[in-house]
């Protein structure tokens, strides 16, 4: 009977997902916009891009439909799917040639977090914009003098009684500078470590934020500082309880790693180190004349294919029991993957990947460049390597002395 039992239930699942299968691929028909196939924005929706024309449709009508956040809880304007539905859904819009314009961190850390542990009307405030990609969230963590020990953090909220007024500043701080609103921990109780700090929120708009641009060795200016000077902050927007904020931030972090490990899994097909290899190395019978690197492109592409469905996996155990501190061990690969790649794909491209500016060089050697000195920032953000190894040398392996 047992078995009769779960063959009914496995044979109604697959109905039920075949038929979800055929409402996703009818509904991307009629809605997604032929003239973005294959085309995603370098920068989502939620992330301090603004689109228009198709773009900005498509992130309605995505956002609308609540498949920007398709396991989301229906209630707050996501999809409502299962797991094996937004499945079946990314394998629909991989085949349609359709992407997810809307991220950031309010869809990678802040969302998840919030539905973890936030009240019902922080949850109805605040998702719903994250959801559509109205809103670009920056996360405020690190200070000059609190890094990776982030329990060191001296920003000051003062408590004013139906409001704090906070003092202090922040760095490294990515895309403060187009952000509408910033998540982060702040000291509210200057005689406990660990027990006076508060998770809140803040409108980047608030008179009193001043935010500087960092500049990179890229070029680019993605991290910045961020100034507080007598801040109002309502006490509406204290997440959690007063001074216990740091365990909803060692929270959200786990999301974080999750979040960046999980890029190195997904997204559209990009211009690949095959396809760099065919426009600027030698090749005999449609193939590269160099072996050796033949076989150094394969190894990467096949590291690249474990780590997808290795974080997938991730994906799946995490959306049923919560992040694991196990993530830290695939933030730690990502960053040395996406490293060696970039230094690959130089190599490649020859003196043609080190342009810097001028009409000798394209666009996307130009990017390529960039992108290598981009790269050097993997092992450091999101948590430098050794810090995610001590965390999972505690916290998953039980090593004592970590």
């Amino acid at each position: 009977y047992m078995v009769g039992a779960t063959e009914i239930h496995e044979h109604r699942q697959m109905s039920d997902l075949t038929a979800f299968r055929e409402t996703a691929r009818t509904w991307l028909a009629e809605n997604f916009p032929a003239s973005l196939k294959g085309k995603p924005p370098p920068v989502p929706a939620g992330f301090g891009a603004k689109f228009d024309g198709d773009m900005k449709l498509w992130q309605e009508r995505l956002g609308e439909k609540g498949w920007s956040t398709p396991t989301w809880p229906a209630e707050y304007g996501g999809g409502g799917l299962s797991p094996e539905e937004a499945a079946v859904l990314r394998e629909e819009m991989r085949t349609a040639g359709a992407f997810n314009p809307i991220g950031g961190f309010g869809v990678m850390m802040f969302g998840p977090t919030l539905l973890d542990i936030a009240t019902e009307e922080q949850k109805q405030r605040y998702l719903p914009p994250i959801i559509r990609g109205d809103i670009h969230w920056c996360q405020g963590y690190s200070e000059p003098g609190a890094g990776s020990d982030l329990a060191s953090l001296q920003s000051f909220a003062e408590d004013k009684g139906d409001h704090f007024v906070l003092n202090g500043s922040k760095i490294w701080t990515s895309g403060a500078l187009e952000s509408d609103w910033m998540y982060g921990v702040f000291r509210t109780d200057r005689g406990s470590k660990y027990e006076g700090i508060s998770f809140m929120t803040l409108d980047m708009k608030s008179p009193g934020v001043e935010v500087k641009p960092i500049q990179l060795i890229s070029g680019a200016s993605p991290f910045n500082e961020v100034f507080f000077t007598d801040v109002v902050i309502p006490k509406e927007n204290l997440i959690g309880d007063l001074n216990k904020g740091w365990s909803i931030g060692k929270h959200l972090l786990l999301h974080e790693r999750q979040g960046i490990a999980g890029m190195g899994g997904s997204g559209t097909r990009s211009y690949e180190l095959e396809d760099a290899a065919r426009d600027y190395l030698p090749m005999e019978g449609g193939r590269l004349a160099d072996g050796a690197l033949r076989e150094r492109i394969a190894r990467q592409k096949m590291l690249a294919h474990s780590f997808g469905l290795t974080a997938h996996r991730f994906n799946e155990e995490a959306a049923v029991h919560g992040p694991s501190p196990a993530i830290g061990i695939m933030k730690v690969a990502w960053a040395k993957m996406n490293q060696e790649k970039d230094e690959l794909m130089v190599e490649i491209m020859g003196n043609r990947g080190l342009g810097w500016e001028g009409d000798g060089f394209n666009d996307r050697e130009l990017a390529r460049t960039r992108s290598w000195l981009r790269s050097k920032a993997n092992s450091i953000e999101g948590g430098s390597n050794e810090v995610n190894l001590n965390l999972v040398a505690k916290r998953v392996l039980g090593l004592k002395g970590y």
